[in-house]
């Protein structure tokens, strides 16, 4: 079945529609990840995004039921050179096309995707469409250039739990699957889903946390009534700007507790703060992003997934920046100079990438040891 990508600026990419068919807009952008796939389809801070794999096949380990971030995919799309149709892996359950049938997910094979990553680093991420069901490009360029801008958009809403939960899965061990830790938890950790994915939380279990985990809109006071040891703000999708309610909710709860963000939990910490985020060009996405750590001067390999980055200067009064990307120089980390309070762009939880940035979960509990005894 003939499929079409079309960008906003009139870009138009020739392919073939696998998993469902359909038409479908969204952001159009790449992850430079080899592998990880099944991750990054189930991260739900791709909702909104149509995502392009820049490794040429896709699909080759196939699909298994314990490598998900979420309970199922939020990407928009999927775009990649070459579908694997015969995956091969002792863990694999399906392939990769049967799952995106099995869960509404439209992909696009067969297009040059070279091109479109060169396009989008030239010209920067923008709305596109994808659709096997209108084959004229003209057509598709004016839905494209129609399509809601991620730009100002609460893409939160779309993802969070809708009542609390508990957590107490931990990491994955060869042989055992995912396991509980044998030792009673020292810390009580009450965790903000802006779209949490699941290896932060197993991250968390394994520093000894007993988790809770809370819709995006939950009121500080709230949470402060169930006197946790600290407070975790998760990674998420899009705009950080228009996620007010989660600003104020953040301003409460410093020096109340604890505070540790990633990723979109980042952001929300430096808007609190009184700091500012802007759009980057195309985002940075992929399992090998360096970044400098300012009190050591050592470099860690990085997992990312984001297209807004916070203004340094803006931050400057209230923290300190602890974590610099070595690519283009943004904010990759942020600590408070005076409260309890730290965060970084990146994701040390990896899942898909590197473990360079676990020592960050113990930097965590130390900081809740710190605060018992105080």
């Amino acid at each position: 079945m003939k499929a079409i990508l079309a960008l906003a600026d009139g870009r138009v990419f020739h392919g073939r529609a696998f998993g469902a068919g359909g038409e479908i807009t969204g952001e159009v952008v790449f992850n430079t990840s080899m592998t990880g796939y099944q991750e990054i389809l189930t991260d739900p801070s791709y909702c909104g995004e149509i995502v392009t794999m820049t490794y040429p096949q896709i699909g080759n380990y196939g699909i298994n039921v314990e490598d998900v971030e979420s309970a199922r995919p939020f990407l928009s799309a999927f775009v990649v050179k070459e579908v694997c149709e015969f995956p091969s892996n002792w863990r694999s359950k399906m392939s990769l096309d049967a799952y995106l049938r099995e869960n509404g997910v439209i992909g696009i094979q067969g297009i040059d995707t070279r091109a479109l990553v060169r396009h989008i680093r030239d010209k920067g991420a923008q709305t596109g469409i994808v659709s096997s069901i209108d084959l004229d490009p003209e057509s598709l360029v004016e839905k494209a250039r129609r399509a809601p801008s991620i730009v100002g958009r609460d893409l939160v809403r779309e993802v969070t739990c809708q009542t609390s939960y508990p957590w107490s899965e931990g990491p994955w061990q060869l042989g055992k699957g995912y396991t509980s830790p044998d030792q009673a938890p020292r810390y009580k950790v009450v965790a903000y889903d802006f779209g949490i994915k699941r290896n932060i939380l197993r991250k968390l279990v394994a520093s000894g946390c007993d988790v809770t985990v809370v819709p995006a809109e939950t009121p500080a006071e709230e949470v402060l009534a169930m006197n946790p040891d600290g407070v975790f703000l998760s990674n998420g999708p899009g705009d950080p700007a228009p996620i007010v309610y989660a600003q104020e909710n953040i301003r409460k709860l410093l020096g109340k507790t604890p505070i540790f963000g990633i990723c979109l939990g980042h952001q929300l910490l430096s808007l609190a703060l009184g700091g500012k985020t802007y759009k980057l060009k195309f985002g940075h996405r992929g399992g090998n992003q360096p970044v400098l750590r300012g009190e050591d001067q050592r470099v860690e390999i990085t997992s990312q997934n984001h297209g807004f980055a916070v203004d340094a200067a803006s931050i400057h009064d209230a923290a300190i920046q602890t974590h610099t990307n070595l690519n283009d120089n943004t904010v990759e980390g942020i600590e408070h100079k005076l409260l309890p309070a730290f965060s970084v762009q990146y994701h040390p939880e990896a899942s898909p990438g590197p473990h360079d940035a676990a020592y960050l979960f113990e930097k965590f509990t130390r900081m809740m040891d710190k605060a018992k005894k105080q």
